[in-house]
């Protein structure tokens, strides 16, 4: 039976935070996107990356210092209600809902293309709803269930990076193996230069990689299970540039430093072509395991966070008073049933377009992904103009360089958001986003009209 009013248990540990973090970095945009990013921009993909974790560095330590103020499981959505208002805590957390859902669709697609590695006789959509279920099983046991599986689901992503930048700067460095006489880092600017598709071709690469990196947020949404949040979430948030620094911009310069970019190929992950070309035995599905690890994990954080945004929401009157309530092993099974059942429609878009499904699915991810983003930034500055004011106690891990430096990321946020246009298959986003957002604007003001319980 569910029982009201109890509270989420705080049975996430310190190493599960960490590897949680560090997992909300690493996913199928790094492993699966970054080819078609490659063929886009070049060696100058490097910039994008770079570019983007420094946005996403200000973004965490801003976040951070609003988990440690006071460490919630609605995180932002809590946050931007408390110093935006209520409707932007009612907009973020259905937004990050929205949000988790359809990113977990995208994980989930991309499961269904990588199991055709092995079956390509295999219905894209049908590894896609068995990976739905057995996700969505354990999702409703203990959250330590759903810690134990980011911890190990995690260590394959790292370990499988680490290996891949050794081998790698072993061949460069001492010239072995069939790649030796060519590998060298000028490669990086040996085949048309470092910008062979000058500054529009990073540009347009912005979309991949932002979504590359969502997910990094999710150590907030852990916030309210975490058993010393004072402790770990700081140090899990202050490595998240060293992770950004070694897993994607190492692994990148390693694989186009063994391997011209131009000879990558847009439609094969380069972790694939690398290890294979390295004479790695079975490197193939050694890497296409890794990768449909990385999408699993993806959506057991997806059916994760968007149960506990609906509990958060719940809790405050802006979602149905059913998702309110936990199980007797206080999770929120209401909040992931009704998840899980939308996330179903997977199953669909795969079916009706399976060629475009990837695309189209983290293009409109990336709006709930920005909005939380920029959301994030504002109430930090809200935050920090409270404390001045003497309405809020101050935190004493900060981030540096507010207030300027929340308005260049904003700024940047709202270039990615405009970069959507010039892409036909990602310009689906902003068809989206004006209907959601209008239909969110709807049920505020019927939920406002509504008499208090």
């Amino acid at each position: 039976m569910s029982q009201p009013g109890t509270h989420l248990a705080r049975n996430l540990r310190n190493r599960h935070i960490q590897l949680i973090a560090i997992g909300g970095t690493i996913g199928v945009g790094l492993f699966l996107g970054s080819a078609k990013a490659i063929h886009n921009a070049g060696p100058a993909l490097l910039l994008a990356y770079g570019l983007g974790g420094v946005a996403i560095f200000f973004i965490m330590r801003a976040l951070g210092e609003l988990l440690t103020y006071r460490p919630v499981a609605g995180s932002f959505a809590t946050y931007a209600e408390e110093f935006c208002g209520p409707f932007a805590g009612f907009v973020t957390g259905w937004s990050y809902w929205f949000m988790w859902v359809i990113m977990a669709m995208a994980e989930l697609t991309a499961i269904g293309i990588y199991v055709r590695y092995w079956f390509p006789d295999v219905p894209q959509w049908l590894p896609a709803l068995i990976a739905l279920v057995v996700l969505y099983g354990a999702n409703l046991l203990a959250v330590r269930v759903f810690g134990e599986l980011e911890f190990w689901f995690a260590l394959i992503k790292v370990t499988t990076i680490v290996a891949l930048i050794v081998a790698g700067l072993v061949v460069i460095l001492f010239h072995v193996g069939s790649f030796g006489a060519t590998a060298s880092f000028a490669n990086l600017w040996s085949h048309g230069g470092f910008l062979p598709f000058g500054v529009v071709g990073v540009l347009l690469t912005m979309q991949i990689v932002m979504f590359a990196y969502s997910g990094v947020e999710l150590i907030g949404v852990t916030a309210g299970e975490a058993q010393d949040p004072q402790l770990a979430l700081p140090k899990a948030t202050n490595g998240i540039i060293l992770r950004i620094l070694i897993f994607y911009l190492g692994a990148l310069l390693v694989i186009m430093g063994v391997v011209p970019w131009n000879e990558l190929s847009p439609s094969v992950s380069p972790f694939v072509f690398v290890f294979e070309k390295l004479g790695v035995p079975g490197a193939a599905s050694i890497i296409t395991i890794v990768v449909i690890t990385a999408a699993a994990s993806s959506c057991n954080s997806g059916l994760f966070s968007t149960g506990r945004m609906l509990w958060s929401l719940a809790q405050r009157g802006q979602a149905p008073r059913r998702f309110a309530t936990l199980n007797e092993r206080l999770v929120p099974a209401a909040g992931i049933h009704a998840s899980a059942a939308l996330m179903l429609l997977t199953v669909v878009v795969n079916y009706l377009v399976p060629k475009e499904a990837f695309t189209w699915i983290t293009s409109i991810t990336l709006i709930g992904t920005l909005w939380t983003w920029g959301i994030i930034l504002v109430s930090h500055r809200n935050y920090r103009r409270a404390v001045h004011a003497g309405r809020a106690p101050a935190s004493a891990f900060r981030m540096p360089g507010a207030p300027f430096a929340n308005w260049a990321v904003l700024a940047f946020l709202v270039l990615v958001t405009a970069l959507l246009a010039l892409d036909p298959d990602t310009r689906v986003a902003l068809y989206v986003a004006p209907f959601w957002f209008g239909l969110l604007a709807v049920g505020y003001m019927r939920l406002k009209r509504q008499p208090p319980v």
